[in-house]
């Protein structure tokens, strides 16, 4: 029995109550209810079929976009596997090989409830690996009636779009009592290929379908929920990448029970998993390549399994928060070419990453005015994988040099990993609380960074255009760091800055290969087929560091009037060379003058990037130039049940490049191939709502 059974039986064995979150833990939420930092969906939502897209409503957080569905989360200039993306609890495990379905791409705007963005150094509480940060997504499930009645709500959506001519279809229905509840949602939606200023962007069309039920029982102090969710992603674009979708098909469970006793004591059990698979293509949807021997199919897999198990107690002073938690994935993926039943490449084969972690968490009250957060987390990461091969490892003997060297190697290794966080809040005067927090968190590499025996661009979503080979020895990420800001609220305005420092050793980044066989194959892959591929990176530790600046800040002019905005300001540089980090967002601000009464509002934003010329030499990254784009919405709630959303996304039809944005991959006579992706010009959108 693995380490992670042991602890899934654990679990099941103690199973019991929720925990309440910590006390004192700033989060940065967009969600559907009232908060003190909250942004309403009915407001905030975005004619994106990507929800990604509304991170850039937060201090710190943008999305790198490889396709209409494909967007990966940025925070404070980290990304990807950095950062820790939950979905109803359940921390699932891209079966695509490049993230063509990154976390978030399982939730739907129809179905989402609230997302919730850790700022800055996020509880060890909270997710095993958060060295970039923590989000949480939850869909719509539903609330036991606290009267003894059965109540009926509901919620039902359409939406268009022109841009990409894009229209989504959305409902979902909850019964509950006072001691069960029904959650049934679904969703739709499809779009063509999006259009900029000069021509369309080939390939991005995209369709998606969601079906989710969800019941809950409880029964005194005890409360079980089942949640089954089930997703079916069609024909969709990935112009950054170097295939697109065919197909992503999977299953999302969770089992959540809690027992709440009253008293001093809560406690908290989940289990969740997930079944995905996936198919990619470089033919279907762009331009095949003229040489049929250079058509290429990827079928993949991942499954997860994993558990959170944990305690709270409340005492006079504060509160213990104590847990253990587990996490399993394994991934394959295998490459063909359907004109040639000989050809194959054994990508990846039962990759393994587990990780069984114990955490220990105090919420204090110092003082007065003082207030504090210390935590410790001990994960132990253990991956593995099984032997490779493929044609290329049969005709060519760089390619069965790597094999070969790959297969003896050592694949099992293991990580113990100590996180430690610690956060104190003053309360100056009232309506003003100062903050400072550092910590020490890790990262072990994932399965691609390990594991890619064969030049590719499996690499989690760089979309650099590199192709990449694995370190099976790489050693953990650990950065330490510190930041400080101030939370000032006085009714009329408010502001919350941060200064933000984190220094990164052992940072993993593509190097300069020194594997003569990984170079020679690309060298002769060249050769045979016409191409011009730089020699490969490696995966390799180097040392890092990452600073800035973020703020949020709402101005109240009148009743009905209100200013707000956001400004962002990340670096990302090596510390071991002159040279800076991949792919981090340019500085950025936002401005937003909104008129709202109770029955309609409108408001006009405008969003500005500045230039990028700090860019990474050694992943042959391009500047980009700055630019602004004026955006337009508008709401009506034609009754308390009926609104309707209206709006227009760059209004002026700016052509603009998204540093964020990658490259295109695809043939397309209005964008040369290499050339950055142009933004999205002129969107027209409406949404309609009826809840009940």
């Amino acid at each position: 029995m693995n380490k992670l059974n042991a602890g899934l039986c654990a679990a099941l064995a103690a199973m019991g109550a929720q925990a309440e979150g910590p006390e004192d833990v700033e989060v940065v939420v967009v969600q559907a209810t009232p908060d003190s930092r909250s942004m309403d969906l009915t407001d905030e939502w975005v004619p994106s079929p990507d929800v990604t897209r509304l991170l850039k409503r937060v201090p710190g957080g943008n999305v790198n976009g490889n396709g209409p569905l494909t967007g990966i989360p940025q925070y404070r200039g980290m990304y990807g596997q950095r950062i820790a993306v939950s979905l109803d609890g359940n921390q699932l495990a891209p079966a695509g090989p490049n993230w063509m379905d990154p976390p978030l791409s399982y939730a739907t705007s129809g179905q989402l409830a609230s997302i919730q963005v850790y700022r800055g150094i996020a509880p060890v509480s909270v997710a095993q690996e958060s060295i970039g940060g923590a989000i949480e997504a939850h869909t719509q499930q539903g609330e036991f009636s606290e009267d003894g009645s059965v109540r009926l709500h509901g919620q039902f959506s359409g939406s268009a779009q022109s841009a990409s001519a894009g229209t989504r279809l959305a409902g979902a229905l909850q019964v509950a009592g006072e001691n069960q509840r029904l959650a049934l949602a679904a969703a739709s939606e499809r779009g063509d290929d999006a259009r900029f200023p000069g021509g369309d962007i080939l390939p991005t069309e995209y369709q998606r379908q969601r079906f989710d039920i969800g019941y809950g029982l409880r029964a005194g102090d005890h409360e079980l929920a089942l949640h089954y969710g089930y997703n079916d992603t069609g024909d969709t674009g990935t112009p950054a990448l170097p295939m697109d979708i065919e197909y992503f098909e999977g299953d999302l469970y969770n089992l959540d029970y809690r027992f709440t006793p009253g008293g001093d004591w809560r406690l908290e059990a989940s289990l969740f998993g997930s079944e995905l698979d996936h198919g990619m293509t470089n033919y279907h949807l762009r331009r095949a390549p003229a040489d049929p021997a250079r058509w290429r199919r990827n079928i993949a897999d991942a499954s997860t399994l994993g558990f959170d198990l944990q305690a709270q107690r409340q005492d006079a002073s504060g509160s213990w928060t104590a847990g253990v938690d587990g996490l399993r994935s394994e991934h394959d993926s295998n490459i063909d070419n359907p004109n040639n039943a000989m050809f194959f490449v054994v990508n990846f084969n039962g990759a393994q990453r587990e990780v069984l972690g114990a955490f220990l968490e105090r919420q204090q009250r110092l003082a007065d005015n003082w207030r504090g957060e210390f935590g410790l987390r001990l994960n132990r990461v253990e991956t593995d994988a099984g032997e490779v091969n493929g044609t290329p490892a049969m005709m060519m003997p760089p390619a069965m040099q790597l094999r070969d060297t790959f297969n003896a190697s050592d694949r099992a290794q293991s990580d113990d990993n100590l996180d430690l966080v610690a956060r104190l809040h003053y309360d100056s005067a009232p309506g003003t609380t100062w903050y400072l927090g550092v910590a020490q968190k890790h990262r072990s590499p994932s399965y691609q960074e390990r594991y890619l025996w064969l030049p590719l661009e499996a690499t989690a979503g760089l979309a650099d255009a590199n192709l990449y080979t694995g370190r099976v020895d790489l050693d953990p990420e650990v950065a330490r760091e510190i930041e400080f800001g101030l939370d000032f609220g006085n009714g009329t305005l408010s502001l919350a800055p941060r200064i933000f420092y984190k220094r990164v050793d052992d940072y993993i980044q593509g190097t300069p290969s020194d594997d003569m066989a990984a170079i020679m194959f690309v060298r002769m892959m060249n050769a045979s087929n016409g191409t011009s591929n730089p020699d490969p990176l490696r995966f390799d530790n180097v040392d890092a560091e990452l600073y800035g600046f973020d703020m949020d800040w709402h101005w109240q002019l009148a009743d009905s009037w209100a200013l707000s905005g956001i400004v962002n300001y990340v670096r990302g540089e090596r510390r071991d060379i002159d040279d800076n980090l991949y792919r981090i967002a340019p500085p950025n601000a936002s401005l937003r003058l909104d008129y709202d009464t109770r029955a309609w509002g409108a408001g006009l934003e405008v969003v500005g990037y500045a230039r990028q010329d700090e860019v990474s030499q050694t992943n042959r990254e391009r500047e980009t130039a700055g630019y602004a784009v004026v955006n337009l919405s508008a709401r009506w709630s034609v009754t308390e049940k009926f609104s309707l959303d209206a709006g227009v996304e760059n209004l002026l039809d700016r052509e603009y490049e998204d540093h964020l944005g990658g490259y295109n991959r695809a043939y397309n006579p209005d964008i040369a191939v290499g050339e950055r992706l142009p933004g999205y010009g002129i969107n027209v959108f409406a949404r309609a709502s009826y809840r009940f």
